[in-house]
C-alpha cells in the first residue's frame, strides 16, 4: 500500500510540475493576469478540472512560480553577503551570481520583472514578502559586520533595501542584455556589469561615511 501511494504521489508531483512548467513558459509572451487554466492545461496534457488538485487558481500557480523562483536564493544571497573579503570582493561576487542566476534561469527573472507590479494582487504580494525576508537576512550579514557598529536597526534595514533593489535592477538589466542581437550580447553583458559594480561601490561608500 505504502509504495502505491509513494508512486501515485510521484506522480501528481510531476503533474504539479509540469503545470508550472507550462505556465512559466506561456509566460514569456504574456502576463499572469491573461493566462488561462485551459492554455495551461492544454499544453500539459491533461483535463482542465486537474489543475485544482494542484492549484485554487491561477493566481495559486503564480504564488508557487514565486516560491520557485525566488526560494532557493536566500541561502546563496545570505553566503554571498558574508563572505569574509573587502567590500570589492563582495561587489564582484554578488554581480557573478546575479549574472550566473540570470542565464541559468532566463524565464523567472522574467517572470519576477513582469509580475512585481502586476496585475495580480496574491503574486505582488507573495514577491514583496520574498524580497522582504531577503532584506531581513541581509540586514542579519550586514550586522555582523565591525562597519556596522553604530547602526541603528532602521538604517541597517535600508541598507538592506538597497542592496536587495539594487539586485533586481542588475537581474532585470543582464536580462536585457542576455535577450539583445547575439553579437551585442558580450559587450552589453559586460556594460551591466560595469554600471552595477559602480552602483554597487556607490552604495558601499555611502555606507562607510553614514554615520560622519
Amino acid at each position: 500500500m505504502s509504495h502505491t501511494l509513494g508512486i501515485r504521489q510521484a506522480q501528481k508531483q510531476k503533474t504539479r510540475q509540469a503545470l508550472l512548467d507550462a505556465a512559466l513558459g506561456l509566460l514569456e509572451e504574456q502576463s499572469l493576469s491573461s493566462l488561462g487554466l485551459r492554455e495551461v492545461t492544454r499544453a500539459v496534457g491533461v483535463a482542465p478540472t486537474a489543475f485544482y488538485r494542484h492549484f485554487r487558481s491561477t493566481a495559486d500557480l503564480g504564488v508557487a512560480l514565486v516560491e520557485e523562483a525566488l526560494g532557493s536564493l536566500h541561502p546563496m544571497i545570505r553566503t554571498t553577503v558574508s563572505t569574509a573579503g573587502d567590500s570589492a570582493e563582495r561587489i564582484t561576487g554578488t554581480i557573478e551570481l546575479i549574472r550566473r542566476h540570470v542565464d541559468g534561469y532566463p524565464a523567472h527573472v522574467r517572470f519576477i520583472a513582469r509580475e512585481r507590479h502586476g496585475g495580480v494582487q496574491p503574486v505582488r504580494a507573495a514577491i514583496r514578502d520574498q524580497l522582504a525576508r531577503f532584506a531581513q537576512e541581509v540586514k542579519a550579514e550586514l550586522a555582523k559586520d565591525p562597519v556596522s557598529a553604530g547602526w541603528t536597526e532602521d538604517d541597517l534595514l535600508m541598507l538592506a533595501h538597497l542592496y536587495v533593489d539594487q539586485m533586481l535592477i542588475t537581474a532585470s538589466l543582464f536580462l536585457e542584455a542576455l535577450e539583445g542581437p547575439e553579437e551585442e550580447r558580450e559587450e552589453r553583458t559586460r556594460h551591466v556589469a560595469q554600471v552595477a559594480t559602480r552602483q554597487m561601490r556607490l552604495i558601499s561608500l555611502g555606507r562607510h561615511h553614514w554615520l560622519d
